[in-house]
């Protein structure tokens, strides 16, 4: 007789009963930089956050919700956000659009994660709706140079990060 285990290696996706997120205070994230990936393949998010956060100085969060990335957005203050061209709901282009019209997010950097081009055209320097773009499947060393090449320098903490340090 076979006996199976389960196992659950992925979190649970936040549902619409879950509370808001809370910005990222403390000791965990002091000194690292934030960044938001948003795509509906729960599994490659999870994927990409830990090798990031195992690669480098970060702080993943995963969106797996276009609908619903906007408002994680202003929630987490991601430094960088990293985004999935094609999704169900609401594509990629579209919420770039929303996130440049943001007053509070349209200074963050945005990356499309993309397997609409070739890692040559990739590499080429082009961009999509003036956003570099990263080809899927992901290397994660070119996803770190598109990263550190697109992170803003360090800024001043803002008003609710200073208020969430202090605390």
């Amino acid at each position: 007789m076979q006996k199976l285990m389960a196992a659950d290696f992925f979190p649970q996706v936040s549902g619409a009963d879950s509370p808001p997120l809370e910005p990222v205070a403390g000791s965990a994230a002091k000194g690292k930089r934030r960044i938001l990936i948003v795509d509906d393949d729960s599994n490659s998010t999870h994927l990409v956050k830990i090798l990031l956060e195992r690669s480098g100085p970060y702080l993943v969060l995963e969106e797996n919700d276009a609908t619903k990335a906007d408002q994680t957005a202003h929630n987490f203050e991601p430094d960088v956000i990293l985004l999935d061209i094609v999704m169900p709901k609401m594509d990629g282009g579209e919420l770039a659009t929303q996130i440049e019209a943001d007053r509070e997010l349209h200074d963050t950097p945005i990356i499309f994660l993309t397997a609409l081009v070739t890692h040559v055209e990739a590499k080429s320097g082009l961009h999509l709706q003036g956003h570099p773009f990263v080809a899927t499947p992901i290397s994660i060393p070119e996803l770190i140079d598109a990263i550190e090449k697109h992170l803003p320098a360090r800024r001043s903490l803002s008003p609710s990060r200073s208020r969430a340090a202090k605390s």
